[in-house]
């Protein structure tokens, strides 16, 4: 069997090495071979965390009967949608428009001309619930080519047309304003679940841009309704199943409502955004749980998401082995009062039973239960329930562990890096700051070339030969960002401008403002991706402008501020409208109605007062203000020329749209400088 796949630097794609099926990869060579035989391509796209891709593999990919089939008739290509986002959105995008859903497996017939035909997602050996079998799809998609070919390329050519009507043309000259913003909110007090936080009904997904568009609302307008949404969505997904009671970080998404049964994959890009958005939350309010939980969240992506040479890995699986040999999907982190009670003793078994809500019916499977914090009465022992969890996490460390994707995305990256580095600044853990810098150095080592062009992946400190899409350029340079921010080293942000004018040169559309997620060099697909919507991550459209936003106030860049503003046209018209898929393009709009802010403080480094007002500077809640810290006379960043020292002492200057404050030496006058709504 030909194992082309063996070298690739996806564990996705590795997984699917020895399968009997002739994989490729998605590569020139193998359309080639499809038209030399006159096959039909079968495209299989999935990632290494997916539940039902694993199921399929071992149902289809690993049945040499089917493998069979599938060499005589097609040529396979297998992709790793964390890899190759440009091509899942592409195929994604016809899927949904054919069936009305999609999802993955995502399982799309191709002719050699890569036009897609036929879609679905998982399909089973045997028929069952309505479905047909794989074999049978594969049959009647052989039997159509074979004996149907014009009409055939008259529905493939269809579908390419149909898509390609799709553009979006929203980049724009005006931008969302005040009622925008407020009709944004408006809809999502609607779609509020005001029993259990959250929006809309099961399955829920943790909504971590649209609580940082929340929080940064409430800090404009004094919002209290925004405030409570954000607060209490946070408390209940800390709550929940959804959180990790024992070793922190979240799940992707919970099944139920309530946020207490998870689907027990963890994702880089779920704990980044969430790590940021608790320590923000924390910044707004000075909640305990909040610091709790960024900080825990904080030290999961370090202690187990930590590669090697000090990037990030993108997840870790569902499933693992239940101790019997058998994958199970949660079987490392749920339990019976038995299993409490063999760890713990009789005692502290019933008091871990009692504090996490672990039934003798259990609220998983199989009568076990995941741990979650149910609201009740009585105090406990803030030491014993320490001891316990100690216990429990040391007893749970010896199950069989869940499989890690180990290759380093760079915009989940990237993502990291902002998170680390403004949680370590808030909570003084310098640790974390500089696992964001070793990351950072990473990304700019492995991930950029001469020409400050990204690789999409690395791992095992070798970079993946796939070009960096939109939402990789933008998400680093957010994180270089926040790096120039919270340690005052001029380099970062001069590294986000390097990536952020390939952005205003690749892929920004210069007649509209609107944003394509591939560069315009990039491998020509059936159509060049474009979705401006936030859904699991900010869309590459929407992170983009934050990035080219936060750069301006940095800078004064005229370019970066128009290219911000033009592509956040496209939140004026969705934001109203479809608030929930828009949580960073309205967190944007929330910074560039406040302007953002530009702080820079003055003082020897060193100096606790230049530490203290700092500090102050990167606690103010005003929406995406930009923060410059070093000595008079640096010219390390823009924001500190001209800047002298007042009176001889540290001195913090904030200004916005074009005017400036007083410079001050108070911290608690900076304090009040920076938490002031406008409209309060």
């Amino acid at each position: 069997m030909s194992n082309r796949l063996a070298q690739s630097t996806s564990p996705y794609l590795l997984q699917h090495a020895d399968n009997p099926v002739d994989w490729w990869p998605w590569e020139p060579a193998a359309f080639e071979e499809a038209r030399r035989r006159g096959v039909p391509i079968l495209l299989s796209v999935g990632y290494s965390s997916c539940h039902w891709c694993h199921v399929m593999a071992h149902e289809s990919f690993e049945d040499d009967e089917t493998a069979a089939y599938l060499n005589a008739h097609f040529v396979n290509v297998k992709v790793d949608r964390e890899e190759r986002p440009d091509v899942d959105a592409v195929y994604m995008e016809a899927v949904q428009a054919a069936t009305g859903h999609g999802g993955w497996p995502m399982t799309v017939f191709l002719t050699p001309d890569a036009e897609p035909f036929y879609f679905g997602t998982y399909f089973p050996p045997a028929p069952r619930h309505g479905m047909p079998s794989f074999r049978q799809v594969l049959e009647g998609v052989r039997a159509a080519w074979t004996d149907r070919r014009d009409e055939v390329a008259e529905v493939a050519g269809k579908i390419v047309r149909d898509l390609a009507g799709r553009e979006l043309k929203f980049g724009a000259v005006e931008v969302p304003g005040e009622q925008d913003l407020a009709q944004a909110l408006l809809g999502l007090t609607r779609e509020y679940d005001a029993s259990h936080g959250g929006f809309g009904g099961a399955p829920k997904f943790p909504p971590s841009m649209v609580i940082e568009f929340l929080l940064r609302h409430a800090a404009r307008t004094g919002s209290e309704g925004a405030l409570e949404m954000a607060r209490d969505t946070c408390e209940r997904m800390a709550r929940g199943g959804i959180y990790d009671q024992l070793g922190g970080g979240f799940a992707r998404y919970s099944v139920d409502r309530e946020w207490g049964v998870p689907h027990f994959e963890k994702m880089l890009y779920d704990n980044a955004l969430l790590c940021r958005v608790y320590a923000h939350l924390w910044r707004a309010t000075g909640s305990e749980l909040a610091r709790r939980v960024a900080l825990e969240t904080a030290d999961f992506m370090v202690r187990e998401l930590r590669t090697t040479e000090g990037g990030f890995a993108s997840a870790l699986d569902a499933d693992s082995d239940d101790g019997t040999g058998r994958s199970v999907e949660g079987a490392f982190y749920v339990w019976t009062p038995e299993q409490l009670t063999e760890v713990l003793g009789e005692e502290d078994g019933r008091l871990a039973a009692q504090y996490f809500g672990v039934t003798k019916e259990g609220t998983f499977e199989h009568g076990a239960s995941v741990l979650q914090l149910p609201q009740q009465e009585g105090v406990f022992d803030a030491e014993r329930i320490a001891s316990v969890k100690e216990r429990l996490l040391r007893a749970r460390a010896e199950r069989p562990a869940p499989g890690r994707d180990d290759k380093v995305v760079a915009a989940w990256n990237g993502l990291a890096v902002a998170a680390l580095a403004e949680t370590g600044a808030y909570f003084d853990r310098p640790d974390l700051v500089d696992a964001a810098i070793t990351a950072a150095d990473l990304l700019v080592r492995l991930h950029l070339d001469e020409k400050a062009r990204l690789a999409r992946t690395s791992r095992d400190g070798q970079a993946g030969a796939h070009a960096g899409v939109l939402e990789d350029y933008a998400d680093v340079a957010e994180g270089f960002l926040a790096l120039a921010s919270v340690t005052g080293e001029g380099v970062w942000l001069e590294f986000a401008g390097f990536l952020l004018d390939h952005v205003l040169v690749r892929f920004v559309d210069e007649e509209s403002g609107a944003l394509y997620d591939t560069a315009a060099d990039a491998e020509k697909l059936i159509r060049r991706p474009q979705d401006p919507t936030d859904n699991a991550v900010p869309s590459g459209w929407s992170a983009a402008a934050g990035a080219l936003l936060g750069y301006a106030a940095h800078t004064g860049s005229e370019p970066h501020r128009t290219a911000a503003e033009r592509a956040l046209g496209v939140v004026k018209a969705l934001g109203p409208r479809a608030p929930r898929f828009t949580g960073w393009g309205l967190a944007t709009a929330e910074a560039l109605l406040d302007g953002p802010r530009e702080v820079a403080i003055v003082g020897p480094d060193g100096d606790p007062r230049t530490r203290e007002l700092h500090r102050a500077a990167l606690l103010g809640t005003a929406p995406g203000a930009v923060v410059a810290v070093g000595a008079e006379g640096s010219d390390e960043l823009p924001l500190l020329a001209d800047r002298p020292l007042v009176g001889g002492a540290p001195a913090a200057y904030v200004c916005r749209d074009f005017t400036c404050d007083a410079p001050t030496t108070d911290t608690d006058r900076l304090r009040t400088a920076l938490r002031t709504a406008l409209n309060g």
